[in-house]
């Protein structure tokens, strides 16, 4: 698949923008544009998602540092992706995406136990789980709250820059 130079700068600033937030609003304990951004992406730009989210990945990893809990973000942030390309198929309204945003937000915590369940055996991962259940319980909130605000103009934008990105093909 051939991309043009504005493809790949624009994705590099998609990247960083995904990146730079959730650093930004790290003060705030799950709280990030992470979901709704990364749903956006996908329904928006799904020609891009594979080069953000390994770019994103790899600057989490960077960042924070390549722990066990970097193991779960290999999945669980494509899993998202995924999902949000199964659904773009169908124009679908901003409380649709919000509620995916939010269930994810949800089981971020469920999803992240899993290789604490391999390496601690199924104590390490069942307590890893309940001790961030109030964590995922934020998580869930954020997202869909930040998802119903932003849906829209998100899409909005998108309508503008698109046809943008298409004629330099």
């Amino acid at each position: 698949m051939r991309r043009s130079v504005l493809e790949l700068a624009f994705a590099a600033l998609l990247t960083a923008i995904l990146f730079v937030q959730q650093v930004a609003l790290a003060v705030l304990p799950n709280v990030h544009l992470c979901a709704v951004l990364l749903l956006w992406y996908v329904v928006a730009f799904p020609r891009l998602v594979p080069l953000i989210l390994p770019g994103f990945l790899l600057l989490e990893g960077i960042f924070y540092g390549f722990g066990l809990w970097w193991l779960s973000y290999l999945y669980i942030w494509p899993l998202l992706a995924l999902v949000g390309l199964l659904l773009r198929k169908k124009e679908r309204p901003a409380p649709v995406w919000a509620a995916v945003a939010g269930a994810f937000g949800l089981s971020f915590g469920l999803l992240c136990a899993i290789p604490y369940f391999f390496a601690g055996g199924p104590a390490a991962g069942f307590s890893y789980w309940v001790a961030g259940i109030p964590f995922d319980l934020v998580h869930c909130a954020s997202n869909t709250l930040l998802t119903l605000v932003l849906w829209r103009p998100l899409q909005s934008l998108a309508a503008r820059l698109r046809p943008r990105l298409e004629r330099r093909r």
